[in-house]
């Protein structure tokens, strides 16, 4: 304890003799964990932000729509208008081995909507529960769509955000009575603001949704090709390894149209195509019979571009870290040169390598360990700073993960490490009559 307290001592006075040189190396060493932390924290908050905003529309969610053959099959002639019923929910259901969770989707627009405040057109959902589930609908007031209201057909109904606005204004709307085409319904909840930047049928905060059973009672859909059995769309979420599936799928190929194309041929648009081409008559292989839009392959290929500029990031921090401990390595050099005789003196005087190795390895790590230190916390700091300030939608604040903590911690102490092991044993090897004969 008493040598590491001298030494310590020792080596905090040998870095106050100089400290101009001791501040400019440190500097280095400081701008690097600094550059790391900023790169790190914003390449992580930009990838939260994007995944918040690409999870608005849905959670790895496959949508599936009607379609047109674009293939002969059976003697059917190609261009018929494949139309998606119930049997084919049902069927996806019982013979799916893919799907997690799946729900119809009835799509209406243009309806009335009324309120004791206010009048505006309407856009329609009716869904089942796990539809919001998979959607990410979710209540900030009431509660939203059950299996009850669904098997009860009940009049009920969860507004978006702006169509609560724009019927009720700042009132809390649930509870309240509102018409739909002169219908009477019960608003039982309102949807939290959502940040959506895609869709695929209009904003969710405009739209009023309900339970499924109750607008295939209500608001079938209209024309005379059109059945209340006829669906607009199906939302499916497959389960969550398949996402893995997709990714190997991707990692496999080398053609950027063929990843592209994913959504048209990825493993559960062959499934879906496979259940459904029996019923509608049409080739398993003719990719445009059904429409699909399928969020994984967006979610991977979001990842991987995330992935690579992170990575991008990590590289340019780790060499700003590496060119701040070449610059603590040639310090010590430099100081190993000037206290060439004080070295020379002090064995003499019967030090021992092993003690002088350790002065200058010693100096060289609590240099860069201050530095690291100073580092962190100035990081620290800018982020916080930067995180007071309104963020952008794709963006939620500078945020450092302990996991990039650590793996910053460690290459420091790499860098600390190797930067004062050379200068230390070249000091460690001098020989005391050459040193002492050594004029600076």
């Amino acid at each position: 304890m008493i040598f590491i307290t001298d030494l310590l001592s020792q080596t905090w006075e040998n870095l106050r003799a100089n400290k101009l040189r001791s501040f400019l190396t440190m500097f280095g060493i400081v701008w690097g964990v600094i550059s790391f932390l900023l790169l790190s924290a914003l390449g992580e908050g930009f990838a939260r932000g994007n995944q918040k905003v690409l999870a608005e529309l849905g959670k790895n969610i496959v949508i599936i729509r009607n379609g047109r053959t674009s293939l002969q099959a059976g003697g059917a002639r190609a261009g018929r208008v494949v139309r998606l019923t119930m049997d084919d929910l049902r069927a996806l259901q019982r013979e799916s081995k893919l799907i997690e969770h799946i729900s119809p989707e009835l799509l209406r627009g243009g309806l009335k909507a009324k309120s004791a405040y206010n009048a505006s057109a309407a856009q329609i959902s009716g869904i089942w529960p796990v539809y919001q589930y998979m959607r990410t609908i979710e209540v900030d007031r009431g509660r939203p769509i059950s299996e009850e209201d669904c098997r009860d057909v009940r009049r009920v109904v969860v507004m978006g955000f702006d169509a609560s606005k724009q019927l009720f204004a700042d009132r809390d709307p649930v509870g309240s009575q509102i018409t739909i085409n002169a219908l009477p319904y019960t608003v039982i909840g309102r949807v939290r603001k959502k940040q959506q930047d895609s869709n695929y049928t209009g904003q969710d905060d405009g739209r009023l949704f309900l339970p499924y059973e109750t607008t295939r009672k209500d608001f079938p859909l209209p024309g005379a090709l059109n059945t209340p059995d006829h669906l607009s769309t199906i939302i499916a979420a497959p389960y969550p390894w398949v996402s893995d599936e997709i990714r190997r799928i991707i990692d496999r190929e080398k053609n950027v149209r063929a990843v592209f194309g994913m959504s048209a041929r990825g493993p559960v648009e062959e499934e879906v195509r496979r259940i459904l081409s029996g019923p509608h008559a049409f080739d398993p292989q003719d990719p445009e019979a059904i429409s699909f839009w399928n969020t994984a392959v967006e979610a991977v290929m979001f990842d991987k571009m995330i992935a690579g500029m992170d990575e991008f990031f990590l590289a340019v921090a780790v060499v700003t870290l590496l060119l701040g401990g070449i610059g603590v390595m040639n310090i010590m050099l430099v100081a190993v040169r000037e206290r060439t005789r004080e070295i020379g003196v002090r064995k003499a005087l019967g030090a021992t390598s092993r003690s002088i190795q350790w002065q200058f390895f010693a100096e060289g790590l609590l240099l860069t360990g201050v530095s690291g230190v100073i580092g962190f916390v100035i990081g620290y700091g800018l982020c916080g700073l930067v995180n007071l300030a309104p963020m952008p939608e794709r963006f939620t604040g500078m945020m450092v993960t302990w996991q990039r903590g650590m793996f910053a911690v460690a290459v420091l102490t790499a860098i600390g490490i190797a930067a004062s092991t050379y200068p230390a044993r070249r000091a460690a090897n001098l020989a005391p009559i050459e040193a002492l004969r050594y004029e600076a």
